[in-house]
C-alpha cells in the first residue's frame, strides 16, 4: 500500500532490445518502458528520498565467481549462478564452456619454458591454415582486424593478439600447449588443432580458476576443496584435504617455542620463474592492456580477459598475490551477449568489485618474485634494452643470460652467451611459421 516513484534517470537502462543483442535509444518519457498497470521489480534506492524506487528486472544472463587460497586451493567464496531458487545448476563447477583468450597464459608459459623470453618478438600478421580437402581455409583475427606486425610476447598477451597466439602455438607444437593444459588440469585430451590455443576447448570455471591460482602460487599443484577437515563424533579427524605430516602440529601445548617447519610436498607443474614471468605479464594486462578496468582497486592485481567467437561467453581469471578469483557470463542456452560485448566489459567489471570489497582494508601486497629473475628496463614496444629518451619503458623477467642485446652490443659483437643463444633461436624461427 506504499507509494513510491522512480525518477526517469532510473529508467534509461530500460532501453529497447533489438535483433542480434542490441539496444535501442534511451528512454526519454516513462511510457516508452512502462504502461499502467505493469507489474515491475523495483528495488529501493538510497539519497535521502523517501520512497524513491530503481526499476529492476531478474536478468537472462547467468554466470558464477569462485574464489580460492591459491596456496592451499581452500574456496574461500563461490557462487554458482543469479538465483539458487531459480536454477540449482552450479555454472561454476558444472558449466563446460569456451574459455577464449583466457587460456592464452598458458600457451604463453609454455613457450617461455621452451626458450622464448617475454621480449621475443613475435609476428602478428595474417594467418592461412588448409584444412584439408573440402574444408574452408582457417583464417583466424584479432579482435580489431587490424594486424601490428613483430610484437613481444608480453604485448600479445596484453593486448591479447589471436594471430601471435597462434603462431607461437604452431611453432612449439600444440601437443607441447596440450599436455601444459593437461598439467594445469584445464583439460584431458586436448585435440591438438590449433584453434585449441585460442581457448576453443571446454573447461569449468573451477578448473581454469585453479589453473591461475597455480601461476601465481609460484607453479604449484592445488587441488581445489570446499571441506578443510572432517573428525568424528570423538574428535579423532576421519579426512583432512592438507595430507602432510606434521607430528608436532596437535595435541601440544604452545610454550612460545619455533614454530613447527612443514615440508612443502606439492608437485611443480611449472617452474617457478615462469610462473613469475606470466605473472608479471598478466600484471601488465591490468595495467596497459585487456583488463584496464580492474586498476582502480588500486592493489596489485594481474588477470587475463575471455571472450568466444560472437560473444557467446565472456570470463575474468586473476589474482592478487594471495587470492585467485574467476569470474563466467554467460546464457545458458549459448546467445551473444551484445556484438560489442566482451571479457573487458563484462566480466572484468565483477571481478573489480569483488576484489574492491575483498582487498578492503589490506596492505598492496607486490607479487613475490622468486630466485633466479633478473629485471631488466626495457622499451615495451621492441623488447630491446632501454634507451636514453624511450618513452614506454617497462622492468621486464628474464631469467639469468637471457636478456636482450642493446643494438650497441649487437655491433660491438659483446654478446653474452646465453642471450645470444636465446637470440638465435629466435632469428632461425623466422622462418617457420613467421616467428622473429
Amino acid at each position: 500500500g506504499a507509494h513510491g516513484f522512480i525518477s526517469l534517470q532510473e529508467l534509461q537502462w530500460a532501453r529497447p532490445w533489438r535483433k542480434g543483442q542490441r539496444v535501442g535509444a534511451k528512454p526519454k518519457r516513462p511510457d516508452q518502458v512502462l504502461a499502467y498497470a505493469d507489474l515491475i521489480a523495483v528495488e529501493a534506492i538510497g539519497g535521502g528520498e523517501i520512497g524513491a524506487y530503481a526499476l529492476r528486472q531478474i536478468p537472462d544472463i547467468e554466470g558464477g565467481l569462485v574464489a580460492l587460497d591459491p596456496h592451499t586451493g581452500r574456496v574461500l567464496a563461490m557462487v554458482g549462478g543469479f538465483d539458487f531458487s531459480g536454477s540449482e545448476f552450479n555454472r561454476v563447477t558444472q558449466a563446460r564452456r569456451q574459455p577464449g583468450s583466457a587460456f592464452k597464459p598458458f600457451v604463453y608459459a609454455a613457450a617461455l619454458e621452451h626458450g622464448f623470453t617475454p621480449a621475443s618478438l613475435v609476428q602478428d600478421a595474417p594467418f592461412v591454415l588448409d584444412q584439408g580437402p573440402g574444408q574452408p581455409k582457417w583464417k583466424p583475427a584479432n579482435y580489431t582486424k587490424k594486424f601490428y606486425g613483430p610484437s613481444t610476447l608480453r604485448l600479445g598477451i596484453e593486448k591479447s593478439r589471436n594471430l601471435m597466439t597462434v603462431r607461437l602455438a604452431q611453432y612449439i607444437g600444440m601437443d607441447v600447449v596440450a599436455d601444459y593444459a593437461e598439467r594445469f588440469g584445464i583439460t584431458e585430451n586436448m585435440p591438438e588443432i590449433l584453434s585449441m590455443a585460442l581457448g576453443a576447448g571446454e573447461t569449468t570455471l573451477m578448473k581454469l580458476t585453479t589453473a591461475y591460482a597455480m601461476l601465481v602460487n609460484g607453479g604449484k599443484n592445488i587441488q581445489p576443496t570446499l571441506i578443510d577437515r572432517i573428525q568424528d563424533r570423538r574428535g579423532r579427524t576421519i579426512f583432512s584435504h592438507d595430507k602432510r605430516a606434521c607430528d608436532k602440529c596437535r595435541n601440544i601445548q604452545w610454550r612460545g617455542g619455533e614454530p613447527p617447519v612443514i615440508a612443502d610436498e606439492r608437485e611443480a607443474v611449472i617452474e617457478p620463474q615462469t610462473a613469475y614471468q606470466i605473472v608479471s605479464m598478466l600484471e601488465g594486462v591490468v595495467q596497459r592492456g585487456t583488463g584496464r578496468r580492474v586498476r582502480s582497486v588500486g592493489k596489485p592485481l594481474a588477470g587475463k580477459t575471455g571472450t568466444t567467437n560472437d560473444a557467446l561467453d565472456a570470463w575474468f581469471l586473476g589474482f592478487s598475490p594471495d587470492l585467485a578469483v574467476g569470474v563466467y557470463t554467460g546464457f545458458d542456452k549459448p546467445r551473444s551477449l551484445g556484438p560489442l560485448e566482451q571479457g573487458a566489459s563484462v566480466a572484468a567489471p565483477i571481478f573489480r568489485d569483488f576484489m574492491a570489497a575483498a582487498l578492503a582494508g589490506q596492505p598492496a601486497i607486490p607479487f613475490r618474485v622468486p630466485p633466479g629473475i633478473r629485471l631488466v628496463r626495457v622499451n615495451a614496444s621492441t623488447g630491446l634494452p632501454a634507451a636514453p629518451g624511450d618513452k614506454m619503458v617497462i622492468l621486464e623477467a628474464f631469467r639469468p643470460g637471457t636478456e636482450p642485446l642493446s643494438e650497441s652490443q649487437i655491433r660491438d659483437g659483446s654478446l653474452v652467451a646465453g642471450a645470444a643463444a636465446s637470440r638465435a633461436k629466435s632469428e632461425a624461427s623466422s622462418g617457420t611459421g613467421g616467428l622473429y
